[in-house]
């Protein structure tokens, strides 16, 4: 379970409630069937307008991805992996991986781990597992347009709701004791297509986003690491290339790290 997709689901609506309540605004009337068909069915309406059918069945998996942790091989351990292999090769060449390569979990690196191995061009295997890369950055980047577009067509439409609501309470003017009823009801909407749109919608295309960038990372490690193994680059090299993608202060743990463990060995 991603913790903070839920957390902030949770503070988003504690935030309005305790802001109602503290407000004497009664949290009750968000409890408007009338405003939640405009906005939530509205959106959707949008979104069907705006994408193919083929893209939209796409939003349940969308969702799953939100609120499910992201399992990624930690930066450490994958260079780590990529040292040990390109030890490995340079000392018994690359056919001594081929069974290391039906380990591999994850398909992006078996598929460049089999490449290299089958004796690929390096320039062959770069563009293969670019153009990979770059399909799977399309189809992230589509996941979170929708949820961006989604983010601004709400807000509108909770203007439109309230437009309705004022109609209807403009429309029995007799009332008065009705008439303020009916008025504040009409805003609910436009609370809801704000609350929705930024508290939602906006936030998951970002949080999207950030996955996409971080999963898109991984792979390019994978790529240079494959690449350099294939060049019999030292394990040494390997890991100060790829160390460029580790912030500063993992890269200080790491040697911190190195050096206990050769105390420990020299000890």
């Amino acid at each position: 379970m991603e913790k903070s997709t839920l957390l902030g689901l949770v503070l988003g609506i504690v935030a309005v409630v305790v802001g109602m309540i503290l407000k004497h605004a009664s949290p009750a009337s968000l409890l408007n069937p009338a405003a939640f068909m405009i906005i939530m069915v509205g959106t959707a309406a949008a979104i069907l307008n705006a994408f193919p059918m083929s893209e939209v069945k796409k939003v349940p998996v969308l969702f799953k991805v939100l609120f499910k942790e992201q399992k990624l091989p930690a930066k450490r351990e994958l260079i780590g992996q990529f040292m040990n292999w390109a030890s490995i090769a340079r000392r018994e060449g690359l056919l001594a991986l081929e069974n290391t390569s039906d380990e591999i979990e994850d398909p992006f690196l078996r598929n460049g781990m089999k490449m290299i191995i089958d004796g690929g061009e390096p320039d062959f295997v770069r563009d293969v597992l670019n153009e990979e890369i770059h399909a799977i950055e399309e189809r992230h980047q589509m996941g979170a347009l929708i949820f961006s577009q989604a983010g601004s067509y709400a807000p509108t439409l909770g203007v439109l709701g309230a437009v309705v609501g004022l109609i209807a309470a403009l429309g029995n003017l007799s009332d008065i004791d009705a008439l303020g009823i009916s008025i504040a009801a009409a805003f609910v909407a436009t609370l809801l297509g704000i609350f929705t749109g930024y508290v939602l919608w906006n936030p998951f295309s970002n949080k999207l986003k950030r996955k996409s960038k971080q999963e898109i990372e991984i792979k390019r490690i994978m790529v240079e690491g494959l690449l350099s193994i294939q060049a019999g680059v030292s394990p040494a090299a390997i890991e100060q290339k790829l160390l460029v993608y580790v912030p500063y202060r993992e890269r200080a743990e790491m040697k911190e790290e190195k050096k206990e463990e050769g105390a420990a060995v020299n000890g």
